[in-house]
């Protein structure tokens, strides 16, 4: 079904739930007036057949004149194939009409998902959005439902008092005051449902986020014992749900039951008056006939009205939350990068400033006082601290993934325009999201690579293994995360991705932590050839990569504490010694390039994809 969301969703107003589902309907204001239209005429049409029906009794059939009497039977006929053209045009384009809102807020929400980037996990929870994107989103595109059959009965309640006017102002009054009295009853019930649907959303989107981290952590909390204590945790949260449901149940049965229960009690007490007037000859039987079927007719609009109510109450809370979630800012400015990084990848807008200063022409020094690291053009430079969160933030700040004071050559990175930046500068995180698709789209990105430079990032990542076990190599299939791969493959996969990128400065977060010692050697011997002459900063505490490091920067408490040689530091710095010591007496690459037993590990040649003679990934945890 086509909608007006393939031009782009536009700009939503997020200033208020109800302003946000208003937004909703100006967006599509021809189809909403041709649903109002055709609602209006639709239900204003079943307030015609009781007139034609009271003629034909008191013009044709009590007089017994026969044509008159067939005369009014053509026009219920007429009007009945007519009332059913409308009632199929208005579901129709109703259909229409909640189809493209649901698009327009998935598109927005899709959107702004990919504008908050990597700051998305740190604001929102993961049950926050799936709750949003599965029932928050119908509920929101059901309120426009009011639009059509809920104005038409506004028009029909008027319609009917006219009509009613012409039999008896009595009953007429009786249907004026009745219908608001009928909303005057529900609306109370509305409110305490606005409340307890707000409360059980939340713990919706709670329970959501908690069953998102126990799949996704479930065999480590296996291995750790933790499982069953997670799991009662859940049970315990999952039981408050129920019980929140089952409040929203109560006050929605109400919400319903009067729905139905006081409209067929308006239409008891309308017919009994004018069945009371018709014996006393107050009105005709053709009249009374009438009244009975505008009655009846009525409790159609009247059910529309305690529905939309409904409606509406569910739909404000709904868009609260998706307002709620559109007014999250991303940490950086907006702009964007290769998708063949990982947080590079994030479009994001940056509260420091627009970006009135010009990137560097040439390489130049990146600088972070907050920490004193200076990443010198065309050197491999790796940080190392016992906290692995303060070599990260260090990256965070050279990458502009953070507020900070960082400088490239003379500007402030936050002066230089995001794309700018993006284009040349990647920050590989090593828990970047990988994308499903088939192994050359994940580490190939938005561009399409050629298989010399695909094979030529795989060696230098060691990654010849994950291409010849997969069953159709670069053109297997790999699950959203890389969930049939194993944490070392992710991690050599995330590698290849930031190495395809080529950017002119690659910041890598911890990128070998998962691997076996015979890999991590492997890789730092390749990763410092690969890269020689480019911008290269890794954060690691192994000494298989530290040794390969141009220079190394030493950080205690998030600043730097020494500099130089990784062999240097090992002589000069006891901390330091103690931070490495673990990996000392693990095998490494000599210097002539070979891991000891002879195979080459710096060579680029990716014409095959040998098969190593080590085990290349760790046990997941």
């Amino acid at each position: 079904m086509r909608t007006d969301t393939a031009r782009g969703p536009g700009i939503p107003d997020h200033r208020s739930a109800g302003r946000y589902v208003w937004w909703l309907v100006v967006s599509q204001r021809g189809r909403v007036a041709a649903g109002a239209t055709y609602g209006s005429l639709w239900m204003v049409g079943l307030m015609l057949p009781p007139y034609a029906l009271s003629r034909a009794i008191d013009e044709g059939l009590v007089p017994g004149r026969m044509p008159v009497l067939l005369g009014w039977v053509a026009v219920l006929f007429g009007v009945g194939v007519a009332n059913a053209w409308l009632a199929v045009m208005r579901h129709r384009t109703m259909t229409r009409i909640r189809m493209d809102a649901t698009f327009r807020t998935v598109r927005v929400i899709v959107a702004h998902t990919l504008r908050l980037g990597a700051a998305l996990p740190h604001k929102v929870t993961a049950g926050e959005v799936v709750t949003i994107g599965i029932g928050d989103v119908g509920v929101i595109s059901q309120t426009l439902t009011m639009t059509g059959p809920g104005v038409g009965g506004v028009l029909a309640y008027g319609v009917v008092a006219v009509l009613l006017l012409t039999v008896s102002p009595l009953l007429a009054g009786v249907v004026l005051l009745g219908v608001p009295l009928l909303a005057l009853l529900v609306g109370p019930l509305l409110g305490r449902l606005q409340g307890a649907e707000s409360r059980y959303r939340e713990r919706q989107s709670g329970l959501a986020a908690r069953l998102t981290d126990l799949v996704g952590g479930l065999r480590v909390l296996n291995g750790l014992g933790g499982k069953d204590v997670f799991a009662d945790r859940h049970r315990r949260e999952a039981r408050a749900l129920r019980d929140e449901g089952y409040r929203v149940g109560a006050v929605t049965s109400w919400v319903q039951a009067l729905g139905v229960g006081l409209p067929t009690l308006f239409l008891a007490a309308v017919t009994w008056l004018a069945a009371r007037m018709a014996t006393q000859g107050a009105i005709t039987v053709g009249e009374l006939v009438a009244v009975y079927g505008y009655a009846a007719a009525l409790v159609v609009p009247v059910s529309f009205f305690i529905e939309g109510g409904y409606d509406l109450t569910r739909g404000l809370v709904a868009a609260r939350r998706v307002v709620r979630f559109l007014r999250l800012e991303p940490a950086a400015a907006e702009g964007s990068g290769d998708a063949a990084g990982s947080r590079d990848a994030a479009g994001s807008r940056d509260a420091a400033g627009s970006g009135a200063g010009d990137v560097p022409e040439a390489a130049s020094v990146l600088r972070d006082p907050a920490s004193g690291v200076e990443v010198v053009p065309g050197l491999l430079t790796a940080l190392a601290a016992a906290r692995p969160g303060e070599s990260a933030a260090v990256v965070d700040r050279l990458g502009r993934f953070a507020d900070s004071a960082a400088t490239w050559g003379a500007v402030r990175l936050d002066e230089i325009p995001l794309p700018q930046v993006r284009d040349r500068i990647l920050v590989a995180d090593n828990e970047a999201d990988l994308f499903a698709g088939t192994l050359r789209e994940v580490v190939g990105g938005r561009r399409d690579r050629t298989e010399e430079a695909i094979g030529r990032a795989v060696r230098t990542a060691l990654a010849e293994d994950i291409v010849r076990g997969l069953p159709d190599g670069l053109d297997s299939a790999v699950e959203a995360q890389g969930r049939n791969l194993s944490g070392g493959q992710r991690q050599r996969l995330r590698l290849v991705r930031a190495l395809l990128a080529d950017p002119e400065v690659l910041l890598a977060v911890e990128p070998t932590s998962a691997v076996d010692a015979h890999t991590e050697a492997g890789i730092a011997a390749r990763l410092h050839r690969a890269r020689a002459g480019r911008t290269t900063v890794v954060t690691s505490t192994s000494p298989l990569l530290l040794d390969r490091a141009d220079r190394v920067y030493y950080l205690v408490d998030g600043r730097v504490a020494a500099v130089g040689s990784h062999r240097q530091l090992l002589a000069e710095q006891p901390g330091y010694r103690r931070l490495v010591a673990r990996g000392e007496d693990e095998g490494g690459v000599d210097e002539d390039g070979t891991d000891g037993s002879g195979e080459d590990l710096t060579g680029t040649d990716s014409a095959t994809y040998p098969r190593p003679e080590a085990p290349v990934t760790k046990e997941d945890a």
